[in-house]
């Protein structure tokens, strides 16, 4: 299966880059300056425009009824890889008890039925216990995991904003380009949705739930890497998280330059009278000969290109092949992220969330941002310099053509469809060749001016 083969005989040091990663005490001061700095930001835009802000919704994991009852107990369970097994057992026994006692009161009292305010208050608990109480590597260890945990809990509320800001930006959409360029593809979100529609209801379902589950899953990744840090002290230079991380801050801004909603929106009722007609997913709207623009609502999220989801469940597989010191994944892991990835992209494309261009450029940004931060320890060499120039090309040519060359794309799909995917796929093979094909030291420079000249 695909990066099955570690990479052997590579000499990091060998081939270290004249430039090096800023040093951790920088990184950690700039990320503890720039977190507040935007969750401050972010709110004062909510407030201004009459929706939650990142800081309303953490007061309510707090106080109030949590927006989502996986991202806290996600955000805690990644924060326990910094603990010993004693104290990850008390930390989730007062979380639990917290849960419960909060939960009967809120039901008590009128509220919904739901969970996670004991998990962030516990998350927060943890903190400050190690932060006064602890010292030397259980206190940096058990600060590092709770600084991680809770960034996943923010980057959610960060996103959610985010998605009111898209369509804040203006109210023209572009999937009439997108909708053209995806001729190419064979109209892969019809294709899709009608096979889902004619297995009845329980693989939806399964895959519904596999979308939306999408950051447990890489908590189950990211713990699984990290269970040896409270034990040995010593964290990997490179894991799941900091991908996931890195693509939720730089794949969304794209969101504002290249608006699109979906066809379960431009082509479907969904679109509350405004889109060009009801025709996903049983029916191909007609060739549109002048696309243009389309006007559409201020309340629909214009989150599809890139698919986040795209890039976000390849950074699953990728990290599910192999553990951080480069020995193979357990069977499990490996299948389950090739499940993970396989379900998320069908449900995109099946629930008429995405179009197939969506799922082209966040797998290509996927590979760019796991190209800039994979074996920091190496520094920018010659092959990383490459592939990191090529993959923000090719993104910004794949975005360019989509907009510039849809109707030519739809006018010859079977030419421009296979020079897409062959694009991708030499992309991809560079990637792997890169990473993790097994190569000598002194191959490796060709190895990769190879894939790439391919």
């Amino acid at each position: 299966m695909l990066l099955d083969d570690p990479r052997a005989g590579y000499d990091g040091d060998s081939r270290r880059g004249r430039f090096r990663w800023p040093s951790s005490p920088t990184r950690t001061a700039v990320a503890l300056a720039a977190v507040p700095l935007l969750l401050i930001v972010l709110q004062i835009v909510a407030s201004r425009n009459g929706f939650e802000g990142p800081l309303q919704s953490v007061w309510h994991d707090y106080f109030g009824t949590p927006k989502s009852m996986s991202m806290p107990w996600a955000g805690l369970a990644l924060a326990l890889v910094g603990l010993s097994w004693r104290r990850r057992f008390a930390a989730l026994g007062v979380a639990l008890a917290l849960d419960a006692v909060i939960s009967g009161i809120r039901v008590a009292l009128g509220g919904p039925f739901t969970f996670g305010n004991g998990a962030v208050i516990t998350l927060t608990g943890v903190a400050l216990v190690a932060w006064l109480g602890w010292e030397s590597r259980d206190k940096r260890n058990a600060l590092h995991a709770a600084a991680l945990g809770a960034l996943l809990i923010l980057a959610t509320k960060v996103g959610d904003v985010w998605l009111h800001v898209t369509v804040m930006a203006g109210p023209n959409v572009l999937d009439r380009y997108v909708a053209l360029a995806d001729r190419a593809l064979g109209e892969p979100a019809w294709t899709v949705a009608r096979v889902l529609d004619s297995l009845g209801p329980v693989p939806p379902a399964i895959l519904h739930w596999v979308y939306i589950e999408l950051p447990v899953a890489a908590m189950v990744i990211a713990v699984w890497q990290l269970r040896r840090v409270a034990s040995a002290g010593v964290w990997p230079s490179h894991y799941l998280v900091r991908t996931f991380l890195l693509l939720g801050l730089v794949g969304p801004l794209f969101y504002v330059l290249f608006p699109v909603v979906g066809p379960m929106f431009a082509f479907a009722s969904d679109g509350h009278g405004l889109q060009i007609g009801n025709f996903w997913p049983h029916h191909v709207p007609p060739f549109d000969h002048r696309p243009a623009a389309l006007r559409f609502d201020a309340f629909t999220p214009r989150n599809c290109m890139p698919s986040m989801h795209a890039a976000w469940s390849t950074s699953i597989f990728l990290h599910s092949r192999r553990d951080v010191d480069g020995t193979p994944a357990p069977r499990w892991l490996r299948w389950g992220g090739a499940f993970w990835v396989l379900a998320t992209l069908t449900a995109t494309l099946g629930f008429g969330y995405h179009y197939g261009s969506d799922l082209i450029a966040g797998i290509i940004l996927c590979l760019t941002v796991e190209s800039v931060l994979r074996a920091p320890e190496q520094g920018w060499h010659r092959p990383r310099i490459q592939l990191v120039t090529a993959g923000a090309i090719l993104f910004a040519a794949l975005l360019l053509s989509f907009r510039y060359l849809a109707l030519w794309m739809a006018q010859h799909p079977v030419p421009s469809g296979l020079v897409l995917l062959l694009l991708v796929a030499a992309y991809a093979r560079a990637f792997y060749n890169t990473w993790f094909a097994p190569t000598s030291t002194a191959d490796t420079t060709d190895t990769m001016d190879d894939a790439l000249a391919r």
